[in-house]
């Protein structure tokens, strides 16, 4: 089954939507048709000094509170500025309060949203793995089925939450992974896949990374053939979609700038770039760091960049969506971008849902 969904994202961060407009549009989305909606966990957005920027658990329950039959999800939340058992407690809340509604998208983490409050981004995979086994195992405690566990990071003695899930086994676990070793752990962990800044090329590869991982791990039919291989995407409507791609390229090239969008696409990489110092160092107020950025997104060719946005009229989204789907994605979380956003979620709803809908049905 084919899945659409809307993200709260940084597309309603920057425009500053009141929490009223935001629950409006979850009411929309979730009348119209649409299966899920997903709220950002940042800190932040600094570039962005008039944006309004919210905790997504606290908004997460009010949008559950306003709608009746979307799934409710974090995109993402991050595995190192809160404790596994608070992250396990929430999303155990949030399907609770919207009667088996919840999802929980994780990931390991961004230096944005932690070296300016100094929280150590040591080891972030590392303790991401951790983290997943110990919500896994809080998923299923109780005060009659107590846990432990040793591991380097986090320790648990005889712990138990006390509030079941409805959701059966829990609340699926989107992972937002991007590298060989999350792919993996995505495989062995993960319900569903969460990434964002992706070519249809680059999904297909990476896919089959979590394939072969699942397998290698040993799920079993029924846990693969219902895994959601999701992808964060970015719609802009629009009636000229050259003069709107004009002027959004430079940031959707900035988005794609990673190693595996480079070596999926043979683009040569930037002599003395380090990858690792920019993803564990860069923080959206740093100078330096955005114009090191710029400059090597610059070498992105405007096909691939243009192959990972959706931009036009609806007859011009729709081929791109197609492509994703022939690469393997079964549920888009849409980030809607321009002036009008709910008319953005009404027109994907009315004029590119139904085309889907009937041909995927």
């Amino acid at each position: 089954m084919l899945k659409f969904g809307i993200q709260n994202g940084l597309n309603v961060a920057r425009a500053g939507f009141s929490e009223d407009q935001i629950l409006t549009a979850c009411i929309l989305a979730d009348r119209t048709g649409y299966d899920s909606i997903w709220y950002m966990d940042h800190s932040n957005v600094p570039q962005w000094s008039k944006a309004t920027v919210l905790d997504p658990w606290v908004m997460l329950s009010a949008i559950a509170a306003t709608t009746q039959k979307v799934e409710l999800g974090t995109c993402v939340t991050d595995a190192i500025r809160r404790h596994p058992s608070n992250i396990a407690l929430a999303a155990i809340t949030l399907d609770r309060i919207s009667k088996g509604r919840g999802t929980l998208g994780i990931g390991a983490g961004e230096a944005q949203n932690l070296k300016e409050f100094n929280i150590p981004f040591d080891n972030p995979v590392s303790k991401w793995e951790e983290q997943l086994q110990v919500i896994k195992l809080l998923y299923g405690s109780s005060p009659e089925h107590r846990v432990d566990f040793e591991g380097k990071y986090y320790k648990l003695t005889q712990a138990c939450l006390q509030a079941k899930p409805i959701r059966k086994p829990h609340p699926p676990i989107y992972m937002a992974a991007g590298g060989q070793r999350t792919l993996k752990m995505t495989g062995k962990y993960g319900d569903g896949w969460l990434p964002i800044g992706y070519t249809p090329e680059l999904f297909e590869d990476h896919a089959k990374t979590i394939k072969a991982s699942m397998k290698e791990e040993g799920r079993t039919q029924e846990e693969q053939d219902n895994f959601q291989y999701a992808l964060d995407i970015d719609v802009y409507f629009s009636e000229d979609a050259e003069e709107s791609w004009a002027k959004m390229k430079e940031a959707v090239k900035v988005s794609l700038f990673k190693p595996e969008v480079l070596r999926v696409h043979n683009i040569k990489q930037i002599e003395g770039f380090d990858f690792k110092k920019y993803f564990t160092e860069y923080s959206m107020s740093n100078q330096d760091w955005i114009i090191k950025m710029r400059e090597g997104a610059t070498t992105i060719p405007d096909a691939v960049a243009r192959s990972s946005v959706a931009v036009g009229t609806p007859d011009d989204v729709i081929p791109v969506f197609e492509r994703f789907i022939k690469a393997g994605v079964n549920h888009f979380v849409i980030r809607f971008w321009g002036s009008n956003y709910f008319g953005s979620i009404d027109k994907f709803a009315s004029k590119v849902m139904p085309y889907f809908k009937e041909k995927h049905k």
